[in-house]
Order: structure tokens, then sequence, then C-alpha cells
């Protein structure tokens, strides 16, 4: 057992990185963080946050950057706007406004120069401390009823070191993502990571296993961090200091790698963000039939 499988906790704290500018998303996040983009009359990283707490990490930490104060405003409290809603006896819609607020308990603290991915997660080492967590990335929006950060909260419990979510894609398609070289380990979801690459040429890829945006990782990866240097675009890559871990497991334990085939929605691409917004409003109860019923009618008709 390795000295981290040793030191392991329950975890609680959860990192979501949101300083991006979201430029594929110009010119609406010119003044409006992406973050914050509506998926049906929610805005993206408030799913992201229910998914931390969906898996019991209640202590969240965002890294944020210029122009995210209305990050900060949204899961704050909004006496006027409650008070207003309460003297129209709008019960509904005042405790749809007060669940932001009431969801977790929220930190924030400022990347300022965005050096890459791993700068950020660096960012978050005073308030995490030595103790594993959780980093969430708000473009990927997990299906809530296919849950994986729970279960790589198991896996980090029961194996230590850290966790990172995959997924199978095309081959043709591994060099937009981190790319993981695997072996099995009997269980047909958990694999253990033998090397990772970000973004490799796809004829050089050692896997069509993506890393997607879910982490547990051991805190030792914060020091290997600060020892990274910047690699791909000049930014400081989780990827590499993954790499680090997965080569040398004294570091810091091992890494294993939960293969995710469930709902994943790409809210950070302008097409799967259309398609995430039509995929869950199909499935509300309040929304749905009618909508599907226009859908339909449209389709049909442009056919």
């Amino acid at each position: 057992m390795t000295e981290s499988h040793r030191n392991s906790s329950r975890i609680s704290k959860a990192v979501i990185p949101a300083a991006g500018l979201g430029t594929r998303f110009l010119p609406a996040t010119k003044a409006t963080p992406k973050e914050m983009l509506p998926v049906v009359d929610k805005p993206a990283i408030q799913y992201v946050v229910e998914e931390a707490v969906e898996a019991g990490l209640s202590d969240i930490l965002m890294v944020t950057g210029r122009n995210k104060r209305p990050l900060e405003d949204h899961f704050d409290r909004n006496y006027e706007l409650e008070e207003a809603l309460r003297r129209k006896g709008d019960a509904q819609r005042l405790g749809r406004v007060q669940e932001s607020s009431d969801l977790a308990t929220m930190h924030y603290v400022r990347q300022g120069d965005p050096r890459g991915l791993g700068h950020a997660v660096l960012c978050a080492a005073p308030h995490v401390g030595d103790q594993p967590f959780a980093v969430l990335l708000g473009d990927d929006l997990i299906d809530p009823r296919d849950p994986l950060l729970s279960h790589m909260v198991e896996v980090q419990e029961r194996e230590g070191g850290s966790v990172i979510a995959l997924m199978e894609v095309e081959p043709s398609q591994i060099g937009l993502y981190g790319c993981a070289a695997i072996e099995s380990t009997g269980d047909d979801d958990v694999v253990r990571v033998t090397g990772l690459v970000e973004k490799p040429d796809p004829a050089e890829a050692p896997s069509n296993y993506a890393i997607i945006g879910r982490y547990v990782l051991d805190p030792a990866i914060f020091e290997i961090l600060r020892q990274t240097k910047p690699g791909r675009g000049g930014e400081i890559q989780l990827t590499d200091a993954l790499q680090k871990l997965a080569f040398d497991e004294k570091l810091g334990g091992p890494v294993h790698g939960v293969v995710f085939r469930g709902r994943r929605y790409d809210t950070g691409d302008r097409g799967d963000y259309l398609r995430a917004i039509v995929r869950l409003a199909c499935e509300r109860e309040d929304l749905g039939p009618d909508f599907r019923a226009w859908l339909r009618r449209y389709v049909t008709e442009e056919m």
C-alpha cells in the first residue's frame, strides 16, 4: 500500500476551473462568462456544482479570472429578488432562485495570468491542503442518471493515488483530447493508466481512450505541477503532471481511469451546446411533451 493510500480520507473538496475566455462563443461571451450561458433555464456551471454535491463534495473552490463576477453573484443570495418573489407569492420561482445559493459552501480564487489547466489546479493548493480532491471542468456536463464522479471517488478511496475519467472516441478524434495508455485491471470500467499524452497525432496515439473533464487527484499533484514546465501551447498541462505520477508511483500513488459510457454533453462546442439544450429540454417533464411535439413538426417540415 502506498503512502498516498494510507493517508487517503473521505473527499469533500472540489475544484472547478472557470477562468477561460470562452472565445468560441463570442460575441455572447464578451461580457458574460461562458459558464453562465444557459442550458435550458440554468447556467451550465450550476449543473457542474450540482454534480459535485451529488457525489458528496460540499466544499467548492472556483478558480476564476477577470469578468467572472457573475459566477459569484449566481451562487450568492439576491435578497431584493427573493423579497420581490416573496411579495408576489411566487414560491416556485423563489425556491429555484434560492437553490443555487444553498447548494454548497462556495469559495473563489483568481488565477491571474491564465497559464493552463495545470496552473489553475495549482492555484487551489492553499485551499485543498494535503487531502485528495476532485476537479470538474465546466465544459463537460455529465447526465445525473449516469453517475461518474461518485464512482471515481470510490475508486480513489479503494486504490489511492489519482483517478481520471476516460471515454472511448473514434481514433480520428483522439487528437482533440488528452490520451491515456492503459492496462486492464480485470474490472470492466476501471483501468490502470501507464502513460498520458496531450492531443497526440492520431497515428501515434497509444489508444482511443480520451481524457474527459473529471479528475480525482492526490495532493502530490501540487508539487509536481510546481516543477512542471510549460508544454503544449505554452501552458502548464495537467496531463504532463499526471504522466509523471503514472510513470513513478512513488511520487503519489498509481493513476487509474474510470471508463465512462454514459451521457455526456460538451457545452464548450457550439453544436454540442445546442444539442445538449435540445436533449435536456426534451427530457423535462414540464417542457418535454410540447417541445418534442414542436420538434417533430419542425423536423418533418424541414425534411
